[in-house]
């Protein structure tokens, strides 16, 4: 009984241990707010990188994989398989329509052809194309005045879907969103053409060099494509080389399109011709596969090599077959094949979480600092209490369970703080953003000025402590209302700079539980040597000199 009725004395008795609980709450929401941020813009990297890829990448040689429409076919029957889409994976030089005049700028881009159709149902194609009309009113009221979506029509949006242009099915070309200098990126996430230059109202010439299964590098070839549309995934790297034509036209430029086979150890016609013997099969150089529902991508890339398996199997038995599956191929799933850009950030943010949690010490010191003061002031009632029968287990219990009080509840406010700055941190973004509001760098200069003539009133009664007290107060103040005045909006994550157009604004829980256990633990500990110390107090000595 006497336990808690002197812990509760001592936590509301004095203003430390509250110092004590306030530093404890800033260092656990320090730690949960760091690593929430960075876990939210790590999954917002996978969200991205899942969307662009599909979950299981299948990837052959340079030479590419013959009947990859029958692979795929087979794909779609597969357990686990919600959706597969073929597509050539290459590189090529793009020439863009500027500058003006004769000499056109030359960039070097990663051409994916696809079949947009099946590759807007396994990846997020469709929602990436950027120029597209608002699709209601609020949308529509959302965007700048002079926001070039506002003008458009439903065609540009078909045109992207399916890489065409026009009623005529001219083939067409989708950009990376930042393959083009002309597109300017504004604060609030969207783009504005710069220049003079709207790219889907330009022509631009791709060139690819065909390369034989042998590695044979053949005559480059090149066509001129209209832009139909641009493409935003998410993710900086791949928006800033990647381009997308459709696949018939991809196989067509690089030599992978279905040809006669001719009997070369005949003897040729009076033309020179060789006879017919059959037809060599188009290629493909990946397959991207989306996951059904309820299966994980490490079980579908299983299913998927099974599926592959059986299916080389089968060509290679049939004699009617002009070309053979590759005997090796790559299957992973879509973190495997991203994992360059994504383990990073991992290593990063466990850094941080190794970094921050030396924020525990910190609270341990402070714990025993603070209760080795208390010790001391209270040994003649630490002697007092031995006196009259208190066990030395108990005395230990006494500051314990003061120390662990100030864990519980500053964690406690820590995660509540944490919570708040998250949940708010796009608001106090956008603030930090604006300038300051005159109402409120005047009005803490006045504060300024009231602490000032409290300052003048101490010295003038020769009150040292309040002297320091007032002017430290005037001094943070005035630098405080001064910052205010001069501060004239600064963006910390500008989206016209970064790619992602929000701060993630989600709690990490896991991390929240943990630090705040952490910030319990480490409390205690901190308490733990004071209340050896307390309970090792001889009471006839506490008493005799206490």
């Amino acid at each position: 009984m006497y336990a808690s009725l002197l812990s509760n004395r001592y936590l509301t008795s004095r203003l430390i241990p509250f110092i004590a609980i306030a530093a404890v709450a800033l260092c656990v929401a320090l730690v949960v707010t760091v690593v929430s941020v960075m876990t939210g813009f790590l999954n917002m990297l996978k969200d991205s990188g899942r969307q662009i890829v599909g979950d299981v990448i299948v990837s052959s040689g340079i030479g590419g994989m013959p009947y990859g429409e029958e692979f795929v076919a087979d794909l779609m029957k597969t357990e686990g398989v919600l959706s597969a889409t073929p597509l050539i994976d290459t590189i090529g030089l793009l020439r863009m329509p500027y500058p003006r005049g004769d000499q056109k700028e030359i960039t070097h881009v990663q051409v994916w052809a696809i079949d947009p159709v099946s590759f807007a149902k396994v990846t997020d194609y469709g929602n990436d194309l950027y120029w597209k009309p608002p699709v209601d009113a609020a949308a529509r009221e959302a965007m700048a005045a002079d926001d070039p979506r506002l003008q458009l029509d439903a065609s540009i949006l078909e045109d992207g879907k399916h890489l065409t242009k026009g009623p005529n099915g001219t083939a067409g070309i989708a950009l990376g969103m930042h393959v083009s200098v002309g597109n300017a990126r504004q604060r609030d996430g969207s783009y504005l053409p710069r220049y003079g230059w709207f790219m889907p109202n330009c022509d631009v010439t791709l060139t690819v060099v065909p390369v034989s299964a042998h590695g044979k590098i053949a005559e480059p070839r090149e066509q001129i494509f209209p832009v139909v549309n641009e493409v935003q995934t998410g993710v900086y790297e791949v928006d800033k080389n990647r381009v997308y034509i459709p696949l018939a036209e991809g196989q067509r430029l690089l030599r992978l399109d279905a040809a006669p086979l001719f009997d070369l150890n005949a003897e040729p016609d009076a033309q020179g011709r060789y006879p017919i013997i059959g037809e060599t099969p188009s290629r493909i150089t990946k397959v991207l596969v989306r996951a059904a529902p309820g299966t994980t991508a490490n079980a579908l890339r299983d299913q998927v090599e099974l599926t592959y398996s059986a299916f080389s199997q089968r060509i290679a038995t049939d004699p009617t077959r002009t070309a053979t599956m590759p005997e090796f191929i790559n299957v992973l799933t879509w973190e495997q094949q991203l994992r360059d850009l994504i383990t990073p950030v991992e290593k990063e943010r466990e850094m941080m979480r190794v970094l921050f949690s030396l924020i525990y010490l910190v609270c341990a010191g402070l714990i025993l600092s603070i209760f080795w003061a208390i010790v001391v002031e209270k040994t003649r009632d630490i002697g007092i209490l031995r006196s009259i029968g208190a066990s030395r287990a108990g005395v230990l219990w006494i500051f314990l369970r003061y120390g662990f009080i100030i864990g519980v509840v500053g964690s406690a406010l820590g995660v509540l703080m944490a919570w708040g700055v998250i949940r708010n941190i796009n608001a106090i973004h956008e603030a930090i953003g604006s300038d300051a509001p005159r109402a409120i760098w005047i009005g803490t200069f006045i504060v300024a000025g009231v602490c000032a003539l409290a300052l003048i009133r101490a010295v003038w009664k020769g009150k040292l402590l309040a002297m320091l007290l007032w002017l430290l107060g005037t001094s943070v103040l005035s630098l405080v209302a001064t910052a205010l005045a001069l501060h004239h909006g600064t963006l910390i994550w500008d989206p016209s700079v970064y790619y992602f157009t929000i701060v993630p604004d989600q709690v990490d829980w896991t991390t929240a539980w943990s630090t705040a256990l952490g910030g319990v633990l480490f409390s205690v500990i901190g308490a733990a040597i004071p209340a050896a110390k307390a309970a090792d107090i001889d009471p006839v000595e506490a008493l005799r000199y206490g």
